[in-house]
Formats: structure tokens, sequence, C-alpha cells
């Protein structure tokens, strides 16, 4: 690489939802003399991560073993649950929020792998099953719900505080980003079907709605993950879709109606909501899971590390802190790496 030891190492993150975001924030943690920007061509209110619920409940990512998930799982709930008891809790967006995941037949694991993670964790009574006819099985627990659009701005607040440069710019291709940086990481999510031609992403279409419904305490979710109703500071998400390949970022209209009518069947009281907003966002999705990986580009002779960490689907926020430490490490394992090519010996 270019520069001399003396200097420090300069760091792109490209991306700036919460995978990105996080990503920088664990670098600047972990890598000691850096220096860090964040380039992504769009930031919050306008990421994929602020359409999303933020309610921890991990997905299994085919490729990624489950000790592996929950250490990640663990992390991210640690971490969060730290803010939940801070007096930033207001600004982060980061709260405590109990409910019922609610099966129509009894699932194969009636103990998931994270049930000693979230809080209480319990089947569910047969008096609370009274409170769903159609579902003869639950879990009843305690969890975290990170709420992008209060979440990454407060990131980037931190992330401006510690020196990190945030640069909005498009970028076309990873390389355009040498030589004036040494290390580059690559959070762009859905984007890495560019950046990384990487042909296995594509989207999977998540529609919501947003109500007034501040009666509505507890979240509700349907063990299929495809009925939910997240309860937050200032609204209610019902969901949800899960639209494989669907590129289109407009509201359907037959959609949400089929949302709201799901969710009603689960709260009846959900009928008195009003202000109903509806909201796309285009989840990273990856049937292999997340990609944690270095790779090299070179060009005549010329060598550019570039850590990968995207591909998290739906299940971004339950792990975006455990992820990012992982991508940190890896970022931490490329600077140490000799950073001047080792001139060739004469003998």
């Amino acid at each position: 690489m270019v520069s001399t030891s003396m200097d420090p190492v300069r760091i792109a993150v490209v991306g700036a939802g919460v995978v990105g975001l996080s990503t920088a924030m664990c670098v600047s943690k972990l890598v000691p003399r850096c220096s860090i920007t964040v380039i992504s061509d769009k930031f919050s209110p306008d990421t994929t991560s602020d359409v999303a619920a933020g309610m921890l409940i991990p997905h299994v990512y085919p490729n990624t073993p489950i000790p592996t998930l929950k250490q990640w799982f663990r992390e991210t709930f640690d971490h969060l649950f730290a803010i939940a008891n801070s007096a930033e809790a207001g600004d982060a967006g980061v709260h405590l929020v109990s409910g019922w995941q609610i099966f129509q037949s009894i699932p194969a694991e009636e103990v998931p792998f994270w049930a000693d993670v979230v809080l209480g964790f319990r089947k569910m009574t047969k008096a609370e099953l009274k409170k769903f006819p159609q579902h003869v099985f639950g879990h009843a627990f305690t969890t975290l719900k990170c709420e992008s659009p209060a979440y990454l701005p407060w990131l980037e607040k931190r992330l401006k505080g510690s020196g990190v440069l945030i640069l909005t710019r498009r970028i076309g291709d990873l390389w355009e980003l040498h030589p004036s940086f040494d290390v580059v990481v690559n959070c762009s999510g859905l984007g890495s079907r560019q950046l990384a031609q990487d042909s296995e992403m594509f989207p999977m279409r998540g529609q919501v709605l947003n109500v007034q419904a501040p009666w509505v305490k507890h979240f509700i979710r349907d063990g299929s993950g495809l009925t939910y109703i997240y309860p937050g500071t200032s609204n209610v998400i019902l969901g949800g879709t899960r639209q494989q390949g669907d590129w289109n970022l407009s509201p359907d209209a037959e959609i949400s109606r089929g949302i709201f009518s799901r969710c009603c069947a689960l709260e009846p009281s959900l009928q008195g909501a009003c202000d109903i907003r509806e909201k796309v966002g285009l989840r990273p999705f990856r049937p292999a899971g997340v990609r944690l990986q270095t790779e090299f580009l070179a060009q005549d002779g010329r060598r550019l590390p570039v850590v990968h960490h995207y591909g998290h689907g739906s299940g971004g926020i339950s792990v975006h802190w455990g992820t990012a430490l992982e991508a940190a490490r890896l970022v931490s394992e490329c600077v140490q790496a000799p950073r001047t090519p080792t001139p060739k010996s004469n003998l």
C-alpha cells in the first residue's frame, strides 16, 4: 500500500444503513490511528434500514452455524440493551418491548436457539392463548426494538463526534476508491449486485403499514413471520410481505388491505387505528446469507483490500452489531498485514 507505517490508515466504509454505520463505529473502536470515511448515496431517512421494524428476533442464515448466529445476536442484544438502559435510549430509538410469537401448529423447535438471549422467555399459557383462537402454541418474551429513523442519525452523530467523515457520493466501482483509501469496507447491501458483482443478491420486497394505535402495547408475531404487529414509540408497524425479486418501491393498495385485515384478525382493536401510512423497503437478500469476507482487488500490480459485509436479508438489525464487530476484526487484519511491499532480496 502507498502509505508509510506512520500515516493513519485510510478506511472507506461504503453504505450508510444500519450495517454501514455500525461497521464504521466498530472499526473506529477496534482499529487504532485510522481515518474513516463513510461514503453513500443514501442516508437516513432514505435507507432500507429506515423501513425495518427493528425487532430483535433473529433469522437463520443457511451458511451461518447456529453458534455464530447466536453470538452475533447476543452481541447485538447486549449492545442495544446497554443503550436501552441509558439516558440515550430515547434519542437512539432503542427500547424494550414484550409480546407473543404465536403458531397455528406446534413448531419443530419449541425452544428456539435465541431463547436465553431475550428476556423472560417462556411458553405461553392456555389463558394467554385464548386471545388467539386460531393458534395452538406460542412464546412469550421481552426483546428490544431498535427504530432506525432515530438510531441511524444517532449513530451518525456519534461517528461525526469521533472524527469520522461522512460523504454523500454514489460509487460505481470500488476501485474508484484507490489510491485515496488503504482499505474499503463494502456495506452496500443490495448495491453489492453491482459493486461486488454478486449476482446472488436480490431484493426481498417488504411492505408495511405505520398506524396510530397507542393502546397496542404488546408485539404479536405470527410464527411464519408474515403477519406482525410491532408497537413503537410513535406508531405501530403492521406487516408484512416477502416478495422475492420484486424491485417495486411503490405501495400496493391490495397488499395493504391484506396486511390490515390479517393484523386485525390477530388484534381486533386495530380496526380503530388511524393515520395509516404505507412504507416499502427492499431487503438485501442473499440465499447463502451474510457475506463477511476479505477480497483483494488488483489492477496493474496494485492491490486494494476490500472487506465485504452485506447480505443480511430481513434479519440485519437483529445481528448488526455482532456482524459489524466481525467485519471490524477483518479490517484490523488487513491493517496489520505489512503495508509496504517487501523489497525483493538480491540473493
